[in-house]
């Protein structure tokens, strides 16, 4: 076997060292720098006042985590939004719900919707990350069922939000009605994107002796971002769609436009921030979160910091004859 020499030791010490100090930023710093990224989009009919949503998604709350359980509860205060979208994965530990209450409790009373992530149904379970290179990650046996109708039950009855999972329903928010509808987490397959066209009719059906307003805003709100979801989504009429799941890559090469790994098949310069997506002749914005946390067993944030977003939805530029960002 070849002799290394003192250039190659060099070489391989700074390696290491440079790796060590990756791993203690990632671990240490990065993934406690809560961030809130802000899109404004040109959508709402000539008109409308603006609207204000907060997309939240990928807490993967611990019961000790009370560093981010207060720094979402401040988005109350700071942001003031008019909806909330939270596009799942709440839940990261079997007494997460006891952290989410403390981090959503300023929310109460804000309009709001919800679809589920796996991690909203099951336990989270160790993996290998260097898997998620070579596919979408696999589902685990026998893993742990969290208590999902506690968070529902929370989610529903003490905030006020309203679940989509594989339904629809209309939501008012800053005096505007928005239809929106959504599907449980498709990654584990559990979406129905069949039920959608029924509970979409359903919500949008004439009712004896009311005048029916129409909706300002469709919005599609799924967990995972498949290209199957967004493109149903684009057919039944959404005009925006939200998702999260990715975690934005997790760990990324710094001020890259695109994530080393998405954990499902959305395009990977898509894999976090806002942008567009087109299909059958409709393109519409598309907004994925980055997400507020990891894994307890993979807590790492390298080049991605968690986050949440913050969407100023505006009404169009009638002047310009259509929508503007």
């Amino acid at each position: 076997m070849p002799r290394v020499g003192s250039g190659g030791r060099t070489a391989v010490w700074a390696a290491v060292a440079v790796g060590g100090v990756a791993a203690a930023w990632g671990i240490g710093i990065e993934r406690y720098l809560f961030t809130v990224r802000r899109h404004a989009l040109a959508i709402l009919p000539a008109g409308s006042p603006p609207v204000t949503v907060l997309h939240l998604s990928d807490a993967h709350m611990a019961p000790w985590q009370h560093r981010k359980q207060h720094w979402i509860a401040a988005l109350a205060e700071r942001v003031q939004p008019d909806l909330v979208v939270n596009t799942g994965d709440n839940l990261g530990h079997a007494d997460g719900l006891a952290g989410i209450r403390r981090a959503f409790a300023p929310l109460r009373g804000v309009a709001g919707v919800f679809v589920h992530g796996s991690n909203d149904i099951v336990a989270p379970s160790p993996r290998n990350p260097l898997l998620y290179f070579r596919a979408p990650s696999e589902r685990a046996h026998a893993a742990p069922l969290l208590d999902t109708a506690a968070m529902n039950a929370y989610f529903a009855d003490e905030l006020g939000w309203t679940d989509l999972n594989n339904t629809a329903a209309v939501v008012e928010a800053a005096g505007i009605r928005f239809d929106a509808f959504g599907v449980s987490d498709a990654h584990r397959d559990w979406d129905d994107l069949d039920a959608l066209p029924a509970a979409i009719a359903r919500i949008r059906r004439p009712r004896l002796f009311r005048r029916t307003v129409p909706a300002a805003l469709t919005l599609g709100v799924t967990h995972a971002p498949y290209r199957r979801v967004l493109d149903r989504f684009v057919e039944l009429g959404a005009d925006a769609l939200l998702a999260g799941h990715t975690h934005g890559g997790q760990v990324r090469i710094p001020f890259s436009p695109s994530a080393l790994v998405a954990n499902c098949d959305i395009p990977l310069d898509q894999a976090r921030g806002l942008s567009t997506w087109t299909h059958d002749g409709r393109t519409v914005p598309l907004n994925v979160s980055a997400g507020l946390g990891h894994s307890i067993y993979a807590p790492v944030r390298f080049g991605c910091r968690p986050e949440a977003s913050v969407i100023t939805l505006r009404a169009v530029d009638s002047s310009r004859g259509g929508p503007t960002g």
